[in-house]
């Protein structure tokens, strides 16, 4: 039987697991943003894809280089706490 205290303790799993793979790509879209923001106002160009062509470069390079963290840590979330879920109960 799933009780409130197993539901709640998988739900602040899963948020925390979905934390930590997005943890990267949302660090390096701020440290990308901010960077750019410097570099505009050092020298007053205002070009909108000069602020999302780079960041979208940097998202996808991070998402390349983390996606084997993100795809095991999702792997071992499902198979450690959601598989043993559905079988038991």
């Amino acid at each position: 039987m799933l009780t409130e205290v197993v539901f709640y303790d998988t739900m602040r799993q899963g948020l925390w697991v979905a934390l930590t793979i997005s943890v990267p790509i949302l660090t390096v879209a701020l440290v990308t943003g901010v960077a750019i923001g410097l570099v505009q106002a050092l020298t007053s160009i205002q070009e909108m894809t000069l602020t999302f062509v780079p960041k979208l470069a940097a998202i996808g390079a991070v998402f390349w280089i983390s996606m084997s963290f993100m795809t095991e840590a999702l792997v071992s979330f499902f198979h450690d706490r959601i598989v043993p879920l559905i079988i038991g109960g």
